[in-house]
Order: C-alpha cells, then sequence, then structure tokens
C-alpha cells in the first residue's frame, strides 16, 4: 500500500488506499468492494479512552442517518476485534469497528505518528476522519480531530457533497 500524501492547504481528492480488516460484524471489509457508495472513516487510537469513547458515541448516534446517505461507516484503529466487540457492547454502539492490529492501514493513511504523553514519545494513530466518493477517491480528510461535534460536522460535509 502506497502511504497517501495529505496537503490540507491544497486538497485534490485521491484515490483512497486500498485495505482488506477484519471486522467487528464479522468477516473482512475491503474497501474496493465498497467503491459506488460513500465511504466514511474515522480513524483513533484506542478503544475505551475518553476521546475516542466520545467520537464514537457520536458517530454511532448518527449511524442511521449516514445509512440514509447509502454511507458505509467504519472506526478503525490498531486494537484487535476481542477489544472492539467489549467497546461495542459496553456503550451500545451501532458502528462496525476495524481491526488493524499491524498499522498497515493507519500507515498507508499517513497517521501513524510520534505522539507524547506525560513527556514520553511514542508511535500511535493520529485520530482523523477521510470522506471517500462512490468513484474510490478521497474527497475530505480531518486530521488532528477535535471529537465533541466532528461527526456531525462530517455528516454535514457528506450532504453537502451529495447536494
Amino acid at each position: 500500500m502506497a502511504k497517501a500524501q495529505i496537503n490540507q492547504n491544497e486538497f485534490e481528492p485521491f484515490t483512497a488506499p486500498d485495505f482488506t480488516l477484519p471486522s467487528s460484524r464479522g468477516g473482512d471489509v475491503t474497501l474496493r468492494d465498497l467503491k459506488g457508495q460513500w465511504v466514511v472513516l474515522f480513524f483513533y487510537p484506542k478503544d475505551n479512552t475518553e476521546g475516542c469513547t466520545i467520537e464514537a458515541r457520536e458517530f454511532s448516534a448518527l449511524a442511521g442517518e449516514f445509512g440514509a446517505l447509502d454511507t458505509a461507516l467504519f472506526g478503525i484503529s490498531k486494537d484487535s476485534l476481542k477489544k472492539h466487540t467489549n467497546f461495542i457492547n459496553k456503550f451500545d454502539l451501532d458502528l462496525t469497528l476495524l481491526a488493524d492490529e499491524s498499522t498497515q492501514t493507519i500507515q498507508a493513511y499517513g497517521l501513524w505518528a510520534e505522539k507524547t504523553l506525560y513527556g514520553k514519545k511514542y508511535m500511535g494513530t493520529e485520530r482523523a476522519t477521510f470522506l471517500i466518493h462512490p468513484d474510490g477517491t478521497v474527497r475530505k480528510v480531518w486530521r488532528n480531530v477535535k471529537v465533541g461535534g466532528h461527526a456531525a460536522e462530517v455528516l454535514s460535509a457528506l450532504k453537502g457533497f451529495k447536494s
């Protein structure tokens, strides 16, 4: 997989890196199989953390609206399917979460980055969201997402593209 090059200042659509990842709903999800419909991918650092829980709950609350717009909605983190299932059950989430334990997809989207917590540096997932057109091109990217209200912002952008 080629790493996505993203420049938010002069954004031009680019082909979304393809992937196949195990799904919390069983089986695998392959991006190229979703051509013909809109796709939202939200990448997040870790299940059961405060910011990730807020983001997942907000996307879950709007899942029906995304579905009504013929849009596939997926959350992606490096957590295992077991952790995803526990996260979904704990917060009664209406979401499909994909497990990228190898971080290959996270890296392909340019989101595996050095982070700092309490002065300690480590590698982790940057929070970001990608809106993918039915032709397979990324049309909008949100980087370094602030979670409160983000899902509604993505839904609004999707509606704007579809109108």
